[in-house]
């Protein structure tokens, strides 16, 4: 026999909100996807800042792929572009520079 539960109240899936709020929030959801992918580039420059500052935060950290939803290959290319634009100063390490 399993032990009794000791939450309150009966169980309205995970974190305590119904299947009503979860589906009208998974509607509105725009559907990812990889921006060098629709524009067929072939290769990420370290030198094209203003593409990079789009895959950085606002502390210097690189955005991962499951936000953003760039695609694996594109993810790697992209970290050591924007590795490259720090090293060569175009861009910041940490938002204290």
């Amino acid at each position: 026999m399993p032990p009794p539960r000791r939450g309150k109240g009966k169980g309205k899936g995970k974190f305590g909100k119904d299947k009503k709020e979860r589906g009208q929030r998974a509607l509105f959801r725009r559907r990812k996807f990889c921006r060098f992918t629709a524009e067929k580039v072939e290769w990420i420059d370290y030198k094209d800042v203003d593409v990079l500052k789009d895959f950085i935060n606002e502390n210097g950290k690189i955005i991962p792929a499951r936000i953003t939803g760039t695609s694996a290959g594109y993810q790697r290319q992209l970290s050591l572009a924007i590795k490259r634009a720090r090293f060569l100063a175009l861009l910041p390490y940490t938002d204290l520079h």
